[in-house]
Parts: C-alpha cells; sequence; structure tokens
C-alpha cells in the first residue's frame, strides 16, 4: 500500500509539472528543476541551512533523490558538510582531500510549512522562466504589429493579451476618443520591450508614426515589395497625417498605388486610426520640391532655401494662407515634421512689405555710411548692392555703369566707402582691447575684427576659451523641446562663417593652446579623409549592387 502511494507521488510530480509546463508554455526540464529548487529548500530547513543538499527527479519515473554533499578534509571539524580523507576513501578509494562525496538521504516528508515553502520556490522559478520566454520571444519583434484582445483598462492604460503574453498601451500612445472595452480586439505597434523585474514590458502604440507605416505596408503589395517605398511619416494622433513616398519603378504611380481603386487601400488605413485625414505626398529629392508637395493643398508662389539653418521660406497668395497653416498650425506643423525643414510661410503682400523694409534700411545704411542723398542710396541698393564691403571692393565700372553715375562719382562712393570700412575697423579694434580679446586670438583663421568683438562680449577672450569651444557653441543650434524647437544663440551666428570654418578656427586654437601639435593634427585629417573615402566607396559599391539586383 505504502509502495503504491509513493508511485502514486511520483507520477502525480510528473503529471504536475507536465501541466505546468503546458499551460505557460515553458520547458518541462524548467519545471522539472524549479521542483528540485524548492525540495532542496525544504531539506535545507529540514537538516541545517549550512549543508549542501542535491534534490533529483527522475524525469521518466518521478523518483525523488536526496543526497548532501561532503567536503573531504583531513580533520572534520563539523560533521554535517565535511567527511575525514579516511572515511571517504572508505566509500570512494579514488577520494581526495577537497573533492566531495554524496551521501543518500532518507526521502522528504513535507510538514505543510515545508510544502507551502516549496510551492512558493516553484511558482517563483515557474514566473521566471514565464518572464524569460515572453522576452526571447518578443525582443526580435520590435517594429511588428500585433493584434490582441483587450483585457483591462486601468487609469486610461490599457492591457492586452497577445496570447502568448501581456502588453501595455500607454494612455498617450491611444488615438484621442478612442474608447476600449474588455473584450475588443486592437491592432498596435510594438515600440519597446523591457525585460523588467515584474516581468517583460511589451510597450504598444498605435499613435507613433511607423504604426501608419506599418498599416499601409499591410495594405499597399507594391510597399511590401519594395517597389513603393515610404520615406517619412508625420502624424497628428487621430486627426490628420502626410506620408510621402517614392516609386522606384517609374512605370508605378506611387501615391495612386497607395490610394488605390477607388481610394479603398487608403481608406483601410483611415479606418483603422479612427478617421485619420491622411495627405499621402511625392517625395522628391529636390528639397524646394518636397516642401512644395508637403504643404498640399496649398498653393506656393515662392520658396526661398538656407540649406545651411534646414530652414525655408514659402510665399503663398493671400487668399492661401490660412490653407497652408492650417487649423491650428496643423498643415505647416505636419509638412515641417515630413520634410525635416523649419517652415516660414507669409503672403505674396507680406514679402514685397518685407522686401520695401529691407530696401529701406539698405537705402538709409548706404546714406548714414557713405553722406550721400537719397537717391544715390537708393540707385546702389536697387542695383543690388547689399553691403558698403560689396561697393568698398567691386570693380569700378560696376558703379560707374549705374544710370546717372560717371566714373567720378563711382570713385568718389568708392573711396567713401574704404573710408568708412577703415573707420569702423579702427572703433572695433580698440573696443576689442577694451574687451580684453588677446592679441593672440586675433592670430587665428577665419576671424574678422567685429568677429573678436562678438567673441569678447561672450567672454570668450583667450585662444584657450576658443579652444574650449565646439563649433555649435559658436554658431548656435536648435535643441527639440516639447514645446517645439528652441534656438540656441551662438556668437558668430550672424557672420559669413561656416561649419567647417568654425571646426578649423577650434582646432588651429587648440594647435596655438598646445593641445596638440600641428603634425597630429594633420595625421587627423589625413585618418578623416581616408575614413570618408572608403565610405564613400562603400556606398557606391553597395548603390551598384543595388542596381545590379534590381536590374
Amino acid at each position: 500500500m505504502s509502495q503504491q502511494g509513493v508511485s502514486a507521488n511520483r507520477l502525480e510530480l510528473l503529471q504536475i509539472a507536465d501541466a505546468v509546463a503546458r499551460e505557460k508554455q515553458i520547458d518541462r526540464e524548467l519545471v522539472i528543476s524549479a521542483m528540485e529548487d524548492a525540495i532542496q529548500k525544504a531539506a535545507r530547513a529540514r537538516y541545517g541551512a549550512d549543508s549542501e543538499i542535491r534534490a533529483e527527479i527522475d524525469p521518466k519515473t518521478g523518483e525523488t533523490r536526496l543526497a548532501r554533499l561532503l567536503r573531504v578534509v583531513e580533520e572534520v571539524e563539523d560533521d554535517s558538510t565535511e567527511i575525514s580523507l579516511e572515511e571517504a576513501r572508505a566509500r570512494n578509494p579514488e577520494a581526495e582531500i577537497d573533492d566531495y562525496i554524496a551521501e543518500p538521504l532518507p526521502p522528504l516528508d513535507f510538514g505543510r510549512v515545508a510544502a507551502q515553502s516549496a510551492k512558493q520556490v516553484i511558482v517563483q522559478k515557474v514566473r521566471q522562466a514565464e518572464r524569460e520566454r515572453q522576452y526571447e520571444e518578443y525582443k526580435d519583434r520590435i517594429g511588428e504589429i500585433v493584434n490582441g484582445v483587450i483585457k483591462r483598462v486601468e487609469y486610461g492604460n490599457v492591457i492586452v493579451d497577445l496570447g502568448r503574453a501581456e502588453a501595455i498601451i500607454r494612455r498617450d500612445e491611444t488615438l484621442p476618443r478612442e474608447q476600449f472595452k474588455y473584450g475588443d480586439r486592437v491592432r498596435a505597434y510594438i515600440y519597446d520591450v523591457r525585460p523588467e523585474t515584474r516581468g517583460p514590458q511589451i510597450f504598444l502604440s498605435r499613435t507613433r508614426p511607423e504604426f501608419m507605416a506599418k498599416l499601409f505596408m499591410q495594405e499597399v503589395p507594391e510597399i511590401y515589395d519594395g517597389v513603393v517605398e515610404i520615406k517619412s511619416v508625420a502624424r497628428d494622433p487621430g486627426s490628420r497625417a502626410k506620408i510621402a513616398v517614392v516609386s522606384h519603378d517609374s512605370s508605378i504611380d506611387p501615391v495612386g498605388a497607395c490610394v488605390g481603386m477607388r481610394g479603398s487601400r487608403v481608406q483601410a488605413v483611415v479606418n483603422e486610426l479612427q478617421g485619420e485625414k491622411i495627405d499621402i505626398i511625392q517625395w522628391s529629392p529636390d528639397a524646394a520640391t518636397f516642401i512644395v508637395n508637403a504643404l498640399a493643398p496649398a498653393e506656393v508662389v515662392k520658396v526661398v532655401l538656407d540649406e545651411e539653418a534646414e530652414r525655408i521660406e514659402v510665399v503663398v497668395p493671400d487668399d492661401q494662407l490660412s490653407l497652408a497653416i492650417g487649423r491650428r498650425g496643423q498643415n505647416v506643423r505636419l509638412a515641417s515634421q515630413l520634410t525635416g525643414w523649419d517652415i516660414d510661410i507669409m503672403t505674396e503682400a507680406e514679402e514685397a512689405e518685407r522686401r520695401q523694409k529691407e530696401f529701406a534700411e539698405r537705402t538709409q545704411a548706404f546714406m548714414d555710411a557713405l553722406d550721400v542723398d537719397e537717391v544715390i542710396a537708393q540707385l546702389l541698393a536697387s542695383e543690388g548692392f547689399a553691403s558698403i564691403e560689396e561697393i568698398a571692393y567691386v570693380e569700378l565700372d560696376e558703379i560707374s555703369g549705374i544710370e546717372g553715375f560717371d566714373e567720378d562719382t563711382a570713385q568718389e562712393i568708392q573711396d567713401r566707402a574704404r573710408e568708412y570700412l577703415e573707420r569702423r575697423e579702427a572703433e572695433l579694434d580698440e573696443r576689442r582691447k577694451e574687451l580684453g580679446v588677446a592679441d593672440a586670438v586675433a592670430e587665428l583663421p577665419h576671424l574678422n575684427t567685429a568677429m573678436l568683438v562678438a567673441l569678447g562680449e561672450n567672454d570668450i577672450k583667450t585662444v584657450e576659451d576658443v579652444a574650449d569651444c565646439a563649433a555649435d557653441d559658436l554658431l548656435g543650434y536648435d535643441e527639440r523641446t516639447e514645446e517645439g524647437r528652441q534656438h540656441i544663440p551662438g556668437p558668430l551666428e550672424n557672420f559669413d562663417l561656416g561649419r567647417e570654418e568654425a571646426e578649423d578656427l577650434i582646432m588651429r586654437a587648440r594647435v596655438a593652446a598646445g593641445w596638440f601639435t600641428e603634425e597630429e593634427l594633420e595625421a587627423d585629417r589625413r585618418a578623416a579623409e581616408a575614413q570618408a573615402e572608403a565610405e564613400a566607396a562603400a556606398e557606391e559599391d553597395e548603390s551598384e549592387a543595388k542596381t545590379v539586383a534590381e536590374g
């Protein structure tokens, strides 16, 4: 009877292991290992916490074997953990000092407390194995769309059952006015998987641009096949979006492919996104063309690009201003996100007014600097002269060729321009000295006296101060914040100084400050050029390989 009871227990143990492995979708071996750990813990409580206990469960019969490991020593101090060499060799003739001898223990009769403790160990180990299994399964699925069933909603956060794991859609990753209730089916985009202490956190989103891109990939075979490529997506979730597409096959219209027959393809995406309006835009490698397309449905009359600052001025007809800007600035904001450019929109009337203002300011500047009357100053401004420097150093016939000017008048104007610049240079140099900007800074390349004054006014006064700067510190930079793009000004941003020149200026200052030698600077420059050439060659090879593959 006793033997039957033992067999039943053994069989029950294996049945439990199988059931847990099936339910939690983890390996049976992991469950049996967790049970062994639980028995070991209970045995330690019985035989002493210092004892080194080993438990083994036979995965075929369910038989449990317990053994205590005893370390072989010359002189036994604790017989619960140690065994003498003489006694060890009686059991195993090959035993040596510091070996371990396994001493079988009788089967453990679990008490209520020991059983409860063992259960906790098993639950903990199984839960840990389940977390690891979920993390391994989902960590490589970031970027996929998954389907799930709503399990519960907590403070606006939606818990989704994915079948083999649980995921969360945080409140800020759900569409506005979107209501979820228990049992609803939902589609979302996996944007992060983290192995946290309470289990892998699988984060889903329905608001990210990537979700829309993946939805289009599911609906548009040409995108899935790579014939049509999504270049960028900008969304105001639940309200409006813009998506830029380009075709790698001249016979396929990318916009038409995304719209589908009678709008069926785009409508499927719109329905999934709770009626979010989607503008599908033809991408262009030419920034101005792309930006004009992105501002659709508004018409654009003229664009002026500032490529270095990635800023563009767009002129629209007066009656198109509100359409171009959109409700609460939505259209221009999405166009800016889509293209990566800052977009300033103005009407034709505003542009004309601004041009008139610039003309008046330039006229006044010429009148003050050259001591000429308004008519002459206006003639110079209308001929395209933008600065006193241009007038001072241009070929004389460019001034004398202006209607109503002769050579003497032109020479007089040019002389006055040069005298003005000399006066201003002397004043600026005096100001530079007042500010304490060192003469050694004036010897650095790419700097004029006005720049030296600007540096001094920003407390950059020594070669070491310049050496300590980065290009952004001198030229200013844009920082993206929650409120939008914020500009951090630099002392030299209003001067004609490019990024490469600013970087060269800083490197020259570091050489002058003794940070490194001219030879080291030259070696670094050569290494950078070699790396740039290697990268360009690799890109060219990749492009050729792609062309061959497509061919």
